[in-house]
Formats: structure tokens, sequence, C-alpha cells
């Protein structure tokens, strides 16, 4: 055994000097790094997530609800022996008489936090301590951002609502932050014990209610299974195992990006170890009929081989393992700012999988080759013609297949990505050989009508290997299908969001508008010599029945429909089809004045809502009901005033609302924003571009970490690229050789590479640009809600980059071939 070990490790060291495994080590390196480079980076969120959750949620347990929490709940944890204190959050307008800007304003009581802490400092860059309190009444600690926004410093008065306060310190730390949009806005924190007097809390106002809590762990636990069998509508529990839903649902997207990075990498790298290990196979056949002859059997041969590749594998597997391990480094300090929190060291987790995942690959594609190379007959040292071996077998393919789907699937970790990546890929090739099969065969017979010449010889060639040549084709156009994916199509996607939105678009929400308003804000509008914006009525209403059966979140399996089923809806009313709406099914109601619903197409998707389907809604205790008469179509990134349920008048009218209006403000005009806070300061002006450039500002950062493990695809496409060039450049230059030795001069056999290497370049290159162009637009549509109809620059540029790079690849490959005489070569291969 020892000896064989040894015997294998010579082997390796000396098909390493010849060059013979460098593609084969390079896409198993690429694979495993990406894997684990994801593996690793999802391993130290998750863990720094849950280690610091106690702090995150503010105490040990945390209630949430959108309205005030009743005295039941906190009179059941001081029987428990469970400290308790509450917060409520919202966005409200903070002003001075020069300006005016949108915060998360946090109103805490006594006790706050129970865990965690809030550090405040006298200004920037001076140094901070621990609070060790709340603020006093009449007192507010500003954030950095909204001191440098509002151009005040501690001791200076800034008015929330009908309160003035007196900024008493800079906050500098806030351990139960979250990373949603209230987070990102710059906060403020004041004494609960003010919040009635301010006036910002009105009807319609959306503000979230949240109730800490801490004790023993038995206390907890108890607590939490009582007040789970006691929460009503809008009311829900987050504990250590579900805290920072908003963070872990950024992450959760995020992974799903690096997940299909790491995917579509894997099975490129299963592409080229294939190819590899294809022509490995061929290249040691006549060693092996040698080693037959001197007496090793051929279970030893075999044997030789595996712990070879076994060896072999193992070191590039650790060698990617190293290279992912480094890449998190250098990744998680961008997510580091994503989670507001350290993260710890990885585990040692992501690495046995990385490793698991190298050796999958060597076994489902490398083995079924290594299995034919113990069979090699004796008979081939004396006659090569006979002594070829038998091809791989069925059972050997699909052991491949086998072991490429178990590692997709476990990689996704979710079965709808596994079976659109492994449908995806599945579809992908046999359309690729399939037209790559019949493309060439077409252009092989072209030969037949022309002149004598080289390009002739080139066209020929590809007749004659033709299933070497479908498969160079069709793992060239895989190849380039990634390329051209993470190059044109993206850019064309980006395109296209960025132009979504017009240049006068709605760059300005306000929101609490009371109806007695209406009025003076149009005159507002009007003094100020800006365009009057279309106020419309919000009613806050939950769903309560479909078809008269209860929604129940629980019964939904989807994360953001059972959110979705939790929330109370903004629905609006009246006879005029918005701007930007349109119908996609049924007829508007208009001036009726029966009970009837328009639905959102996306929302009626989600809750598999059509026309003539009965929905009620809970509006202020009152149970409303109607059916649904229309679905429409939205453009959300018109940025105008949007609702999901819009009724008819007969249906809200009558019920408490508010208003909510959108308008774009041109930069000139900034101070148009405060005059009108001074003038109604219970309004909530938000500015759109702020707080887009706020999220675009978080989602940069995850962007980052995703593009950068896309690089790892990339460099498996360009390895798929190489190795499929190098699949047959063994039968290349025996053609080559016997070409010149009968008579062939130099510039033919030059245009006859450059016949093949372009025909089989260009159809690649098509191939890969509709494949792509189709990927984009199912992307597009199905993922991203876009209008996106691809152009043909994928397929030219495609087709291009296909035929210019597989040239200038294979012109690489074989020009030293030209420049040797055809002895040496034919002598070489035997």
């Amino acid at each position: 055994m020892i000896a064989s070990l040894r015997l294998a490790f010579r082997m390796m060291l000396r098909d390493l000097r010849a060059g013979e495994l460098h593609l084969l080590g390079l896409a198993i390196l690429i694979a495993v790094a990406s894997l684990t480079s994801v593996g690793f980076l999802a391993d130290r969120v998750g863990r720094g997530l849950d280690r610091e959750a106690n702090q995150l949620l503010g105490g040990d347990l945390l209630l949430r609800a959108d309205q005030p929490w009743p005295a039941q709940f906190v009179d059941e944890a001081r029987m428990r022996g469970l400290a308790s204190t509450g917060t409520v959050l919202f966005t409200s307008m903070a002003s001075t008489e020069e300006r005016a800007v949108l915060a998360g304003v946090k109103a805490v009581e006594e006790g706050y936090p129970l865990r965690g802490a809030v550090r405040i400092a006298p200004g920037p860059n001076q140094p901070d301590a621990d609070s060790g309190r709340v603020p006093a009444s009449g007192e507010v600690w500003l954030d950095e951002r909204l001191l440098a926004e509002l151009g005040v410093q501690v001791g200076d008065r800034v008015g929330f609502g009908l309160v003035e306060f007196r900024v008493g310190g800079m906050v500098s730390f806030e351990s139960d932050r979250g990373a949603n949009f209230f987070s990102l806005l710059p906060r403020a924190i004041f004494n609960a014990a003010d919040l009635p007097a301010t006036g910002l809390l009105v009807e319609g106002s959306r503000a979230t209610w949240r109730l800490h809590l801490a004790g023993s762990p038995e206390a907890v636990a108890g607590y939490e299974r009582w007040a789970k069998q006691n929460l009503g509508r809008g009311q829900a529990v987050e504990s250590i195992e579900n805290a920072r839903p908003e963070v872990r649902t950024a992450l959760d997207q995020a992974q799903r990006f690096l997940r299909l990075a790491a995917l579509l990498a894997v099975v490129l790298a299963a592409v080229a170890v294939g190819l590899s290990s294809r022509r490995f196979l061929q290249r040691h056949l006549d060693g092996c009929a040698v080693m037959r002859c001197l007496g090793a059997g051929q279970g030893q041969v075999l044997r030789l081989f595996i712990g070879e590749f076994l060896l072999f594998g193992l070191a590039a597997a650790l060698a990617g393992a190293a290279l992912g391990w480094a890449t998190q480094f250098a990744l998680a300090g961008v997510l580091a700012e994503v989670v507001a929190t350290s993260l710890p060291a990885p585990s040692l987790l992501p690495l046995a999988h990385g490793i698991a995942v190298g050796l999958v690959l060597l076994v489902g594609f490398a083995l079924p080759q290594l299995l034919r190379l113990g069979a090699v007959p004796t008979l081939r040292v004396l006659r090569r013609e006979l002594g070829g071996v038998e091809p791989v077998t069925g059972a050997a393919w699909a052991a491949g297949a086998v072991a490429l789907l178990a590692i997709i699937f476990w990689i996704a970790a979710e079965l709808r990505l596994g079976l659109l990546v492994a449908g995806g890929f599945g579809v992908a090739l046999g359309v690729f050989a399939l037209a790559a099969r019949l493309v060439l065969g077409a252009a092989a017979r072209l030969r037949a009508g022309g002149p004598a010449g080289g390009w002739r010889y080139g066209l020929a060639a590809l007749g004659r290997r033709m299933g070497g040549s479908v498969i160079q084709a069709t793992a060239l156009g895989l190849g380039l299908t990634a390329l051209l994916l993470l190059t044109l199509i993206r850019a064309d996607l980006l395109e296209t969001w960025r132009g979504s939105a017009p240049p006068d678009a709605p760059n300005r929400f306000v929101i609490n508008i009371q109806p007695g308003q209406q009025a003076g804000i149009e005159a507002l509008f009007r003094d100020a010599g800006l365009p009057v914006p279309e106020l419309l009525p919000m009613i806050r209403g939950r769903m309560s029945t479909i078809n008269g059966a209860p929604v129940d979140p629980n019964n939904f399996e989807d994360r953001r429909t059972r959110r979705l089923a939790e929330r109370e809806f903004n629905l609006s009313y009246g006879a005029r089809l918005p701007s930007g709406n349109r119908i996609s099914a049924g007829a508007w109601h208009g001036e009726a004045d029966t009970p009837q619903f328009s639905v959102e197409e996306g929302l009626a998707r989600t809750f598999s809502l059509k026309v003539g389907d009965r929905v009620a809604f809970e509006v202020a205790g009152q149970t409303l009901e109607a059916p649904i008469t229309s679905v429409r179509r939205l453009e959300w990134d018109s940025m105008r005033v949007n609702f999901f349920f819009i009724a008819s008048s007969g249906v809200l009218a009558g019920h408490p609302a508010s208003m909510i209006t959108s308008f774009h403000l041109p930069p000139e005009r900034h101070d148009f924003t405060a005059h009108l806070v001074r003038e109604f300061p219970n309004l909530s002006v938000i500015d759109i571009t702020a707080m887009l450039a706020q999220v675009q500002a978080m989602m940069d950062k995850l962007i980052v970490v995703v593009q950068f493990v896309f690089g790892f695809s990339l460099a498996a496409g360009l390895v798929v690229l190489f190795a499929a060039l190098q699949a047959t450049h063994d039968e290349r230059e025996y053609e080559l050789a016997m070409l010149r030795t009968l008579g062939a001069r130099n510039r033919q056999v030059r245009h006859a590479l450059f016949a093949e290497f372009l025909v089989l370049g260009a159809v690649a290159g098509v191939l890969a640009g509709i494949g792509a162009s189709a990927i984009g637009w199912a992307l597009a549509d199905q993922v991203f809600r876009m209008e996106y109809l691809p152009g043909v620059l994928p397929v030219l540029g495609g087709a291009a980059a296909g035929a210019l790079g597989v040239l200038a690849g294979g012109w690489l490959g074989v020009r030293g071939l030209l420049a040797r005489p055809p002895l040496a070569s034919l002598r070489a291969l035997g």
C-alpha cells in the first residue's frame, strides 16, 4: 500500500511537470475557492448575528406590534420576574429655523436598553461613554449624521412636532439599531414621556411599538410560550433565533446570489474537469499499455491512477480552500459594516465542504475516464489501431450526473434555485449540443462545392471530429454564456433599470397629511410656484379573509408572503385610474358606487387572487368586504404614490384617513421642505433621493461581495474555454503533421486552422449570445419585473468574441507546431 502511494505520488509529480494536470487542478481550485469563500462568509455572518442577538434585541426577548401593547403583557412579565421596557419607532421631521430633515425617531422608556448599550459623546470626534440612562424630559440625543444635516451641536434646540428639544448628546453607538429603512435614516432618541406632547402620532401614522424583556432563560422561555398563545394581529415575537430579520433578509438575498455564483463556478469547473480528464486519458493510453506489458495488472494500474488523482485532488482542494479563506477575510470587512457587528473567526466546516466538493468533482467526472485506463490492452504497444478502449458507459455518465446534481442541490440550499440551475444547464447542454451538431454538420458539407484550399481542410476537420467538435462547441458556448451574462447582459439590465425613472420623477413623499390640511398645503405649493401635487386618501387596513377563508400567515411558506399577511396595507379609494397604472385584467370601477376592489398584479400573484374573488379588510374595527373587479400593473420605479388595493368610493369613504402625495422638488428649491414643515409640523417629508442613496450604499457593499465571487465564475468560464481548445490538441497535431508530410504548405495549414477556429468560435458565440439573452430576459421578467427586450448586441458580440477568442487561443496553442518538423510530431504521437 505504501509503495503504491509512493509510486502514485511520483506519477503525480511527473504529470505536473509535464503540464498534464494544470487545467484539472485550476478547475478544482476555482470551484473550491468559490464555494469556501461563500461558506466562510455565511458562517461568520450567521454566527456573528447569533452571538450579538441579545444586544441586537435590546433584551433577551422582543415583542413587536403596530399598536401600543396591552397592559396584560407588561403585567405578565412582571409576574414572571422579568424586567421590561418599551420603545416606539417612527419617522418624523427634525427641524430648525433653516432646515428640516427626515429622521428615524426612537422614543424610549426608563430602563432602556435591557441588554447592550447606548453610547453618547459631547460631539463628533470626541470620546464617548455608556449613557447609563435615557434622555431626560425635554432632551434629545442625535446621531452624528443628524447633527451635521441640521447644522446644530450639543446645547442647540431642535423641533419635533409641537415640541422643541434641547440637544443633550451625540449618539455614537446603539446596540439594537437595525439595518432596515428606519435605521438608514439619521437617528434621534428622546424620552417616551414627551411623545404625547409632540403630536407626532396621529390617525394613520405608521409606528412600531416594541416591548423588550430580560431575565433568566427559564422565565424568558416561559413568557415566550405564553406570549405566542396570546398574540393578536400585527403582533409578533422576536428572539435570538429570528433576531434582525431585516438584516437576515438582505443577507439571505445576497447569499442567493453568492450561492448562484458558486454554483456557476462549480458547474463550469465540472465541465473543465471532464474535458481535461478526457485529454488525460488519450495521452496516457500508451503508458498504460507499456505498464501492462511489464507485468502490471489491470487492478494495479487502476489503483495507481486513482491514487494519483486523489492525492492531486486533495492538494488542489486544499489550495482552493486556502484561497477561499483568504478571500473571505478581504470581504468580511464589507459585510461587517452591513451587519453592524464584529464577525467571529470562521469555523472549519466550510473547509470540509470545499474539500468534499473537490473530491466529488474528481470522482464524478474523472473517475469514469480513469476506469477506461485500466482496460487498455497490451496489444496497443504493437498495433495502436487495435488498442483502443471502450467508451464511457452510460452508468459512468449517470454517476457523474448524479454527483453534479448532488453538489448543485447541496450548494443551492433550496429546491427552487437548485431546480432552476440544474434544469437550466441541462436544457442548455441539450440545445447547444443539438444546434452545434446541425450547424457544424452543415458547415462541413459546404466544403464540397468550393475550390480547393486551406479553408476546405479546416471545415473537413470539423466533420471528421464531429463528436469532439460538438463537445468543444458546447463547452465553449457554456463558458461564453457565463461571460456574456456577467458583462453585456448585466450592463443592459442595469441600464434598463437606470432609465426606468424619468429625470422629473417625484423625489419627495409627504405623509401624515390630515384632511383638513389639504387646502392649506395646495395653497402653499401654488404660492411657491410649484406644481400642485395630487393628494390621495390613505387608510390602513388588514386583510382578514379571501373568499371567506381567514388569512393565516402560518399557511404561507414564502417569507415575504407571510410578512404581507401579517402587516396592515395602505388602502386608497377613488374613481380615477392613477397615473402609471394600467388594467391587465377585469375593468376599472370608475364612478361605480358599489363596493369593488382593484388589486396590484404582483400582490394578486403572491396571494393567488383573481377577478371575482372576494377580499375582506379590517378597518378601524370594522370588516369591509368587496369583490375584486380589476387587476392593475404598476410602474413601481416611477416614484409615484402607488397602492396595492384601490377601492371604489363607496367602500372606504367616511372612514378616518390621512393623505399622501409625492412631488418633484428641484435641487435649487430645497428650502421649500423646511417651509412646509414649519407650516405643518406633523408632516413627514421623505427625501427619496437621500433614502435611495443610503439604500444604494448598503446594497453596493453587498454587490461588491457578489461581484467578487462572480469573478470565480468568470475564471471558471475561461478555464472551460481553454480546456475545450486543448481537448483536440493531439488530434490536430497529428493531422497537421500528416498534411505537411503530404506536401501542404504552411500558408494552407494556417488557412485551415483559421477556418476551423473561426467557425467553431462563431458557432459557440452565437449559441452563447442567444442563451445569455434568453436568460437575461427571464431574469428581467421573473426576478426584476422590468420591461427588457434583448438586442442583437449579445449575439453579435458573442459571435465576435467567440470567433476571435477561439482563434487567438487556438492559434497560441498550435503555432509552435508549424515550426516543428512533421517527423518529430509523428514520433512524439507514436
